[in-house]
């Protein structure tokens, strides 16, 4: 069993930055991908950005230059530094795993909510 635990979420206005993190826990051989999803209220869950095992990173067009995903290996941690928020970028953000243990699994953290005041 894998558990993926974020922490960083919170109110920042617009034009701020926060930083998130999620930290994997368990039986983990390996961590292939980590993901960073958001969904805000009435809308579909989005790929935010995603950083690969061998540290390839890719961005939603939305977030690119402001966002940085970043991931260490020893921690087993994904971290993703927003910086020039916009009100826009409102949503629950979720941490997603490609994780190797007995078997190859994909993993969610429970969500953390980032709000952005103008």
């Amino acid at each position: 069993q894998v558990q993926l635990v974020e922490s960083g979420g919170g109110l920042v206005q617009a034009g701020g930055s926060l930083r998130l993190s999620c930290a994997a826990s368990g039986s983990i051989v390996s961590i292939n991908t980590w993901s960073w999803y958001r969904q805000a209220p009435g809308k579909q869950r989005e790929l935010v950005a995603a950083v690969s095992g061998g540290g390839t990173t890719n961005y939603a067009d939305s977030v690119k230059g402001r966002f940085t995903i970043s991931r260490d290996n020893a921690k087993n941690t994904v971290y993703l530094q927003m910086n020039s928020l916009k009100v826009e970028d409102t949503a629950v953000y979720f941490c997603h795993a490609i994780v190797e243990t007995t078997y190859v699994g994909s993993w969610w953290g429970q969500g953390t909510q980032v709000t952005v005041s103008s």
